[in-house]
């Protein structure tokens, strides 16, 4: 999943970029709020963690442009603002989730996470389809019970697949969701990287990720002829 950070402290903006790109996302970040809201407007984001207090633009500024985005990124705020009424008007500017400051990582990830199971409506964090498992919480794919040793970038790929099964993805659509802005990738990067993960998921992997021809992929279950 593609994350934006809009938080104008560089040591925790650097560290949650770090920490989340050990996770598998696909992580830009901007230190004031002009910048983050120029990103947020022109990039394809699923999700954005967001401070309030930033120079420039405040995280409600963006708050305000961004619902008027048809395809807006889900929203974590991110804060050292803690009173109920400073949760309430981020939640009704827009906002859909908060998180005070100083936080524990592992809560920002799992609220990231739940958020992109809301996106992508996801009840349950374990997505199957035939004999794939992809835990969508531990961020491990399983065939038959045996986990994959999966790269974050394939992981990333066999994720945002699955959540988009059964729906066929441009080639464009997965590199706007598993690069950065500043990781753009070459011109058969996700060919090539959908032939890797079809290896890895053993004899059965070109029939869960198949081909339209100029179209794109389709991950779905196999038809078994």
């Amino acid at each position: 999943m593609r994350v934006l950070i809009i938080e104008d402290s560089k040591a925790l903006r650097d560290s949650l970029r770090a920490g989340l790109a050990r996770e598998g996302f696909a992580v830009d970040v901007a230190g004031d709020g002009k910048s983050g809201l120029s990103y947020a407007r022109n990039n394809p984001y699923d999700l954005l963690v967001l401070d309030m207090m930033l120079p420039e633009l405040d995280g409600m500024g963006v708050l305000e442009v961004l619902r008027e985005k048809e395809d807006r990124p889900h929203v974590l705020v991110l804060t050292a603002r803690d009173r109920v009424e400073d949760r309430v008007s981020g939640l009704n500017a827009g906002a859909d989730d908060y998180l005070v400051k100083p936080f524990a990582f592992e809560e920002l990830l799992a609220r990231l996470h739940a958020l992109v199971r809301r996106r992508y409506q996801e009840q349950s964090p374990l997505v199957r389809v035939g004999d794939l498992t992809v835990d969508l919480v531990k961020t491990k794919a399983s065939m038959n019970g045996e986990v994959l040793d999966l790269t974050a970038r394939e992981y990333a790929l066999l994720e945002y697949l699955a959540l988009r099964r059964g729906q066929t993805v441009s080639r464009e659509e997965i590199e706007d969701h598993i690069y950065g802005v500043n990781k753009l990738p070459s011109s058969n990067a996700v060919d090539s990287a959908v032939c890797i993960l079809r290896a890895k998921l053993g004899p059965d992997g070109k029939d869960l990720i198949q081909t339209k021809r100029g179209r794109g992929y389709v991950l779905q279950e196999a038809s078994g002829e």
